[in-house]
């Protein structure tokens, strides 16, 4: 697992309000219905974000970041991965992950990504639209870039490289990657070999190893990772803002 139970996102600095959240229902380009979250910033940036959560899915940690997102300007949907083989969400504790990841398929997630992108733009019209992902998460938001989605950025916390590959070539949008210098679940050796496919590819991309943290070091409730997770907000909103489009 991603993060631990009680974990919960960092705070943003002097955050603004949001202006609606709540749980939506979305429908996929295969007919697809599949649970959602959506916050909607009280104060819009011209930005928008599609979370990929980790392994569990439409979690409360998620539904918690995507409101993160909002009071920092961003229009953010989070989707659940599990729609076509456990139902509708959102997932608890309790919810037993292990046989849907099984099932899950990597083009799926694009098509589902594709459908909260579309609410983004029909819901906040001249958004430039993002992707972040956090651990297989992570992956499928590199792997993103490489779709049909135009998306303007990926961004990825301690993704896993596999993910992404078979998409590579087609990586047509700046990539992010915020990594873990102690992660468990990518060796280093691992994101050393991303980052020179990306090279040998010609990609654009920006990387920080945060050396020491952990996996799932994004975490508000871990103080010994404040100063880094404070850091990697800020290579985010940066990011966000360099690659963003005016809003029309």
């Amino acid at each position: 697992m991603c993060h631990s139970t009680d974990s919960r996102p960092p705070a943003v600095e002097n955050p603004g309000s949001v202006a609606e959240e709540g749980l939506i229902e979305l429908t996929s380009q295969d007919g697809t219905a599949f649970t959602a979250f959506q916050a909607r910033p009280g104060e819009p940036n011209g930005r928008g974000v599609v979370i990929l959560p980790d392994i569990r899915g439409v979690h409360a940690y998620y539904q918690e970041l995507a409101r993160r997102f909002a009071e920092a300007g961003f229009a953010a949907v989070v989707l659940d991965y599990y729609g076509r083989t456990a139902g509708l969400g959102p997932r608890d504790d309790e919810f037993e992950w292990q046989p849907h990841f099984k099932q899950l398929v990597p083009d799926s997630v694009a098509e589902d990504a594709a459908a909260a992108v579309a609410h983004l733009t029909g819901q906040n019209p001249g958004v430039t639209v993002f992707s972040v992902g956090f651990c297989l998460g992570g992956g499928h938001s590199w792997r993103l870039a490489g779709t049909e989605l135009e998306l303007a950025g990926s961004i990825g916390f301690y993704g896993l490289p596999g993910l992404a590959e078979d998409r590579l070539p087609d990586i047509s949008a700046p990539l992010l990657l915020l990594l873990a210098g102690d992660d468990v679940a990518t060796t280093q050796e691992d994101f050393t070999a991303f980052r020179g496919k990306l090279d040998d590819a010609g990609k654009a991309y920006e990387y920080k190893i945060y050396d020491g943290a952990p996996h799932s070091f994004f975490d508000g409730g871990s103080p010994e990772w404040k100063d880094i997770s404070a850091d990697a907000w800020q290579r985010l909103l940066d990011f966000t803002a360099r690659h963003a489009e005016p809003a029309v």
